[in-house]
């Protein structure tokens, strides 16, 4: 049975080795899951999950394994009467609950065909019958972990419930799942530093804890000056087109972006399609309002880090030719190809982030843009996990070369 699960937790992305597996077992052999269903959740979950990010896919898997037990149909319609009754919910004891015994499924079913078929009254507080409260595996506002919940709402979820309601969903990174993920993403972009000017404001405890042995136990405090992250950010996003279709992600990383206010500098340019002659300050790309990039490339020192984010699906034309630029009144003179390799030569630790799924990139319209710009840049999904993995390219020299 456990050897099963094992395969399951590996099939759902749970990467359990072996060496934890066997740590589960010793465990269990020590008994401390407590013969119930709900502590060998919490055990294994603890052994083998070694990050937030896996716990939505533990549940997953967990649930799907083993089963998740419904309130059965065809109850007669008395024993629906006693079980609607609000009658005081009784205190649960640890007595009652040492008492308890796992049961596996085919063995709850036996016992409640049995009992449909003896009880005649209605039970509140008992360790049998179908009823209310106590330690009966039948029932609700009880006790029992491994037992079928009829009626009522849950009061102690037990094992199979609780990896079902998939609470930690939101802790996944290999979806786009919101604003949050991708600030705790962004806050692996950092690169401390202190700086040479201004006040030592900052209270140096360790230096301090030093300071103050030598002085026989007399407080001497040392104060340093605070360290700053020295990471300078190009954000550059496509607008408009195809890129419609991924407005509410891209919304969703520029607002990380912006709150993650621990960046030395931070400036957002928006282009169409591919980036030309003109990097634009708002997403509708106007005239009236864009600074060259000519400018950017001699003013931006290449110590900033740029990440851009588009789906790279445009015509050929738009990479390979002078003048290919779509947009009405606007004229390039350089390839877009020139612009784009002139970028990656200035800023070396520059990424793409495409909100396309990877999967889709060598089949779909544009895929010949899109493998022709990720040779030039690092690309990779505008997932969390993505943003990671861009980010780790922003931070090692190895990581941003293109492979």
């Amino acid at each position: 049975m456990f050897t099963n699960f094992f395969y399951t937790l590996k099939n759902f992305g749970v990467p359990v080795s072996m060496n934890e597996w066997q740590t589960v077992l010793e465990a269990l052999e020590a008994g401390m899951a407590g013969s119930s269903l709900t502590g060998f959740y919490y055990l294994s979950r603890a052994l083998v999950v070694k990050t937030e990010a896996h716990y939505d896919r533990f549940d997953m898997a967990f649930a799907s394994f083993f089963g998740d037990i419904e309130t059965p149909e065809g109850l007669p319609d008395k024993i629906w009467e006693w079980l609607d009754k609000e009658l005081p919910q009784l205190e649960i004891t640890d007595e009652m609950r040492r008492q308890h015994q796992q049961l596996d499924l085919d063995e709850l079913k036996r016992m409640l065909e049995e009992r449909l078929a003896e009880q005649d009254e209605e039970h509140h507080g008992g360790n049998r019958w179908i009823g209310t409260g106590g330690t009966s595996p039948f029932g609700h506002s009880g006790y029992h972990p491994g037992g079928i919940r009829i009626g009522g709402e849950s009061q102690n979820l037990s094992a199979v419930k609780v990896a079902g309601m998939r609470r930690f969903q939101e802790f996944r990174t290999d979806e786009t799942l919101g604003v949050r993920q991708f600030q705790v993403a962004l806050r692996r972009l950092r690169q401390f530093t202190s700086r040479l000017e201004g006040e030592p404001t900052e209270l140096d405890l360790d230096a301090t804890v030093d300071k103050t042995c030598n002085n026989a136990g007399r407080l001497e405090l040392v104060w340093d000056r605070p360290r700053d992250n020295s990471i300078k950010v190009l954000l550059l996003m496509d607008a408009g087109g195809s890129m419609a279709t991924y407005s509410r992600l891209c919304n969703q990383l520029f607002t990380a972006v912006n709150k993650s206010n621990h960046f030395k500098d931070l400036k957002t340019f928006y282009f169409h399609n591919c980036l030309y002659d003109w990097m634009f300050h708002d997403p509708h790309c106007s005239l009236n309002d864009y600074t060259e990039t000519e400018y950017i490339l001699r003013t931006y020192s290449p110590e900033y880090r740029v990440i851009i984010v588009g789906d790279a699906s445009m015509a050929p034309s738009e990479l390979t030719r002078v003048g290919g630029v779509i947009e009405w009144g606007l004229y390039n003179d350089r390839p877009g190809l020139e612009w784009l390799r002139r970028l990656r030569s200035h800023f070396e630790y520059s990424v793409w982030l495409n909100p396309i799924p990877r999967d889709y990139w060598d089949w779909t319209d544009g895929a010949w843009t899109i493998r022709t710009i990720s040779q030039i840049f690092p690309m990779h999904e505008l997932t969390v996990d993505g943003l990671e993995r861009a980010i780790l390219a922003l931070r090692s020299r190895k990581a941003a070369q293109v492979v």
